[in-house]
């Protein structure tokens, strides 16, 4: 497994783990003890908490824009965290290919999620995608 799909899992459970339970100003050192990694995988899971945390509400008005009949809080934890991830990639990585971001996070839906997640993930990033205009680059 290469170290961006190690991160982007990583990612994944970081992002669930803050939407379950909320945690403290200490969520990611008591994390990153529980869970070592090497130092690139640590290095690219932090960059996509960071850029999910910090563009939370433009990444969700564009879900919530593509996500036709579904809201944020019917999706599943761990849909809503992959989509999270998988559209800062779009919106911010330019240095990573939109169709490696799409197949990355409907791989992992597929291991982490139910079996009908990897479509519903591809529909929504589709949509983004052939959007350009929301496509941006750094």
């Amino acid at each position: 497994m290469g170290f961006r799909r190690k991160s982007r899992e990583l990612a994944l459970q970081m992002l669930f783990h803050l939407d379950v339970n909320k945690d403290g100003p200490y969520w990611r050192k008591q994390y990153w003890e529980l869970h070592p990694a090497p130092p690139d995988v640590r290095a690219f899971t932090d960059r996509l908490v960071d850029g999910v945390l910090q563009h939370q509400a433009e990444i969700d008005r564009l879900i919530q824009k593509h996500a036709l009949n579904w809201t944020l809080s019917r999706m599943s934890i761990i849909d809503r965290n992959i989509l999270r991830c998988a559209v800062f990639e779009l919106l911010m990585l330019s240095d990573i290919p939109a169709t490696v971001t799409i197949n990355e996070a409907i791989e992992i839906a597929k291991r982490y999620s139910d079996e009908e997640s990897g479509a519903f993930v591809n529909g929504i990033l589709d949509h983004i995608v052939k959007e350009e205009s929301l496509v941006k680059k750094e």
